[in-house]
């Protein structure tokens, strides 16, 4: 399993316009980490104009099937999307766990 980063690029008017499909794209969000393929995800801070999704999976067609699903990209809330493999070595969850060499 995989690790994979979905950054969104917002709108100037996406704070304005999200809660008109708030709802749906958290349905969405549940229904991809209820299937273990969304760990964890949520807006950039100060100031809000991105966000960031993990996602696990065997490729990167998880998160980018996402990202056309969701209803802030089919909606204009977000202007820009991609997704970068997360090479991550660090932590339980890492998928190539990398340990220090012992003393």
């Amino acid at each position: 399993m995989a690790h994979f980063l979905l950054f969104y690029d917002a709108a100037p008017d996406y704070l304005q316009r999200r809660g008109d499909f708030r709802d749906e794209h958290l349905r969405l969000a549940w229904a991809a980490a209820a299937r273990g393929e969304l760990v964890l995800g949520g807006a950039l801070d100060a100031p809000v104009d991105g966000a960031v999704l993990l996602f696990q999976g065997e490729d990167a067609s998880v998160a980018e099937e996402f990202a056309r699903n969701d209803p802030y990209v089919r909606a204009g809330l977000v202007r820009e999307w991609k997704v970068r493999p997360w090479t991550t070595v660090v932590g339980k969850q890492a998928a190539t766990p990398v340990k220090p060499t012992p003393a």
